[in-house]
């Protein structure tokens, strides 16, 4: 569907684009305000607007309890304005509140328990991370997880034709080293020099055989990042990388070596995509690339992720095991977020890969242009980005309203209203500078692949 909506004339690329982008912000958002205004209101705090956007109201309606429920015209976040805030915020409304009685005082944010008022700012993070954990349970019921049985797995069909394997062999022996387990057959394999080959003995429908192994190591693309060099040449996962102009390239290895000599050039890429033998133009990419050792060196890249094409036979996970394996993916994300912008900030990464709203949009056009699957993960990895940057403690964010109640629960008193508002004030200005900054190399970023 958006394939075809990008192929009118103008406006088409830009629905494309923009479309997936207010699906993904909107689901995002909806779900990090929904955390606030269903925890609040078991709290017993009144919400009196729950807004999806900003700016000019599009659409309205007030539920039994009260609320107004609005749609704004601009896209780009939420808020939930609980009884006596004074604005989209949060920061309390004094001359309100005073002139509340004590019955309705009791229903306001500001007249709330100080862990009310905690469990609700809180709330919109870790409705995020649930929303990303449910997301990647989902998956991983419907994918399975591999056992380290020596049985093949499914196999690409990009790659099946080219290698003597077939799914459901059983292993037994490679170069005469028996094996016991599919980790020892990776082991065994890693290292075949490209252009050699070992026997390997299997068992396939009942019957004992010795297939030849060549590299288990080909340019087998698994990912492919949005807004690089290979997703603007059409690369896609599941793709098998065979030359590079008429260089055969059997490993990664020799891929890189291509790419790499490659710099500011435009180069033929051959890719086997299923039965299809098609040649892709390109242009790889100089970027700070991440080191094993956690360092970072620019290197001329085009932006996938390899693997063997080697897969072991699935098994459905418990529950429990499900959630654990989901949440340690979320946890995976927030810690590599962090330590990417720590070493922006320290100068190890070039600022210039922080994104902004355009930078987002772009990458949800093309995820959503990927396929169902991919467009859900990205829900999950931005939500996981939002609850995580909620969570700093900057003034506006909530991190900078559980700091304010950190302070409270120390000093018994809150900090005076005058020193939120300096504060408030100054957190929006970093805020917004910041976006305007990563607004800035989105559309620099744009600009530079027409150049």
């Amino acid at each position: 569907m958006l394939d075809l909506i990008a192929q009118i004339p103008l406006v088409g690329g830009l629905i494309a684009t923009v479309l997936p982008f207010i699906v993904v912000i909107g689901i995002v958002v909806f779900v990090h305000e929904y955390g606030h205004y269903i925890v609040g209101r078991w709290c017993g705090i009144h919400a009196r607007v729950f807004s999806l956007g900003f700016g000019k109201e599009l659409v309205h309606w007030t539920d039994r309890r009260g609320t107004r429920w609005r749609i704004g015209a601009l896209p780009l976040g939420g808020y939930v304005q609980f009884l006596g805030d004074a604005n989209a915020a949060s920061q309390a409304d004094n001359a309100a509140f005073q002139a509340m009685d004590a019955e309705t005082r009791a229903k306001s944010f500001p007249g709330a328990p100080l862990w009310a008022r905690s469990a609700t700012i809180a709330a919109g993070p870790v409705a995020n991370f649930l929303l990303s954990i449910v997301i990647y349970v989902g998956f991983i019921f419907y994918s399975g997880i591999g056992v380290d049985k020596p049985v093949i797995g499914p196999l690409p069909p990009s790659v099946a034709a080219e290698v003597p394997l077939a799914e459901g062999d059983v292993i037994l022996s490679v170069g005469g080293e028996e094996i016991d387990s599919f980790g020892a057959f990776l082991t065994a394999t890693q290292d075949i020099t490209p252009g050699t080959t070992v026997p390997v003995t299997l068992e396939r429908d009942g019957s004992l055989r010795t297939v030849e192994l060549g590299s288990t190591r080909p340019p087998y693309i698994v990912g492919v990042r949005p807004l690089s060099a290979a997703s603007r040449a059409g690369i896609e996962s599941g793709d098998l990388i065979v030359a590079v102009g008429d260089v055969p390239t059997p490993d990664f290895d020799s891929l890189s070596s291509l790419i790499t000599s490659a710099e500011g050039q435009v180069i033929d890429v051959q890719v086997r995509r299923g039965a299809e033998l098609l040649t892709l133009p390109m242009r790889p990419t100089m970027e700070d690339v991440q080191n094993a050792d956690g360092s970072f060196t620019k290197r001329v890249i085009i932006g996938v992720t390899i693997s063997s094409y080697l897969a072991p036979q699935v098994r459905t996970p418990g529950p429990v095991e499900a959630v654990q394996i989901a949440a340690s993916q979320v946890w995976g994300i927030i810690t590599g977020s962090l330590d990417g912008l720590k070493r922006i900030i320290t100068g190890e990464v070039s600022a210039k890969n922080l994104q902004g709203p355009v930078g987002i949009a772009q990458v949800s056009g093309e995820t959503a242009g990927q396929g169902i699957a991919e467009f859900i993960l990205l829900i999950a990895l931005i939500s996981t980005a939002i609850g995580m940057m909620n969570l700093f403690p900057i003034p506006v964010l909530d991190g900078g309203h559980l700091v304010f109640n950190l302070y409270e629960a120390i000093r018994g008193a809150p900090p005076s209203p005058r020193a939120i508002e300096i504060a408030m004030a100054a957190g929006l200005a970093a805020v917004l500078s910041l976006m305007v900054f990563a607004t800035y190399n989105d559309i620099a970023r744009l600009l530079s692949v027409f150049a």
